[in-house]
């Protein structure tokens, strides 16, 4: 079992091989949670998560021996480039076992940080199997990403920074996947300060510690896409589950839109780039499934290796959601100057054209007519309301898309 003492030696052995980066302060979620939220973002970190932490004091316990055969891991993630990343600094031969439709750009990365890859399997499950077979068969350190006590040790020593900065802490939200995360941070916080709240937070398709909660013993959920990939863990690990059984207070879910939803409101309010997962802390106290209680509210901001392009789309819809952009079709006359005053009227609006997209063969308007689809930015919700009354009256027949 994990102990407290465990993540005090941890924190000795990783003090200096990693950044610290402080609280930050987040006012508007301070405003909505009801009380003061602070971000430990871990986001942060050399190789964008707190993977590190975990895999870096695994290295340092090794044996002698160990070290000089080398570490193998199973993972398609953070975990791959924390491990491999502290294993090329210290010299110790690293193998990560990805999945064959692992995205180009984690191969790459995870080779950059002088990792040898292998890429095998349809999914995690089978490139973790590899990778438990190469460890017995080449007598080398299968390192978990979650199921191992000194990987949990280390990333223990998040809580104890957080107690550190905030003495009045009174509740801690982290994201939960296979559990190693919460369960470092449950027993530092808990065995230091048992009156505070640990709160873990999962994504609503992938709820595999709630379901293991449930039935008393690690269980498997079914696959499922989520934006929260990075938690996106189907069975939790025998050694986690006892912890977060002692330690853990309540586990929340929170659903898609909700974790796009926290992504943008990091990237925007607090200038952070976060992944699906490591925004889910976040996410639930933006939609009020924790409320902050006592003392200070810290919320575990766990990794920010987000694909541009999905950052892309997440900005995309959430622009649409707040009102900022929006589409408005528009039935014209198709001659000469028509269009022109169309855009005169949104000009003087004051709003900006994005996109303009005639539509003459696909809707049932007379031969002199067009249909015009405008893609539009505004200032929201409002905005909207004063452009299409603007439309509405110079007499265009309009609607919201």
């Amino acid at each position: 079992m994990l102990t407290r003492a465990d993540i005090d030696a941890a924190r000795g052995r990783i003090a200096g091989a990693l950044p610290h980066f402080p609280l930050e302060r987040s006012e508007r979620l301070s405003t909505i949670a009801g009380g003061p939220v602070f971000l430990k973002l871990e986001n942060l970190q050399r190789t964008g998560s707190f993977k590190e932490r975990g895999a870096l004091n695994r290295l340092l316990t090794l044996p002698p021996e160990a070290k000089a055969a080398g570490v193998v891991a199973g993972s398609a993630g953070n975990h791959a480039q924390g491990l491999a990343a502290h294993a090329a600094r210290l010299g110790v031969r690293c193998t990560i076992v990805m999945p064959v439709g692992t995205p180009l750009v984690k191969v790459t990365a995870t080779r950059e940080l002088g990792a040898q890859v292998v890429l095998h399997g349809r999914g995690y499950d089978e490139a973790f199997a590899e990778a438990a077979r190469r460890a017995a068969e080449g007598s080398l350190t299968l390192v978990h990403g979650f199921d191992d006590l000194m990987v949990m040790a280390g990333t223990g020593t998040i809580g104890l920074e957080v107690m550190d900065e905030a003495p009045d802490l009174g509740t801690v939200v982290v994201p939960i996947g296979g559990g190693g995360l919460i369960a470092g941070i449950a027993v530092a916080v808990k065995e230091t300060r048992p009156q505070a709240r640990v709160i873990g937070v999962q994504s609503a398709r992938v709820p595999s510690m709630k379901a293991a909660l449930e039935a008393g013993a690690p269980v498997e959920v079914p696959p499922a896409p989520t934006l929260a990939d990075g938690i996106a863990v189907r069975r939790v690990g025998a050694l986690t589950l006892p912890l977060v059984q002692r330690y853990v207070d309540d586990i929340v879910t929170v659903d898609e839109e909700e974790l796009a939803g926290a992504v943008l409101f990091l990237l925007e309010r607090e200038k952070a780039v976060a992944e699906g997962a490591g925004a889910a802390a976040v996410a639930a106290l933006l939609h009020g499934r924790v409320a902050a209680g006592a003392g200070t509210t810290v919320a575990i901001v766990s990794g920010g290796n987000i694909d541009v392009n999905v950052l892309a789309r997440i900005i995309e819809r959430g622009l649409v959601k707040d009102g900022r952009l929006v589409r408005l079709r528009v039935r014209i006359g198709d001659h000469p100057g028509d269009l022109h005053r169309l855009l005169g009227v949104v000009a003087e609006a004051r709003a900006n054209i994005v996109e303009v997209e005639h539509n003459r063969a696909f809707t049932k308007v007379d031969l002199d007519e067009t249909v015009v689809d405008l893609t539009i930015e505004t200032r929201g919700p409002e905005h909207v309301r004063d452009l299409e009354a603007a439309l509405a009256s110079a007499k265009y027949e309009i609607q919201r898309l």
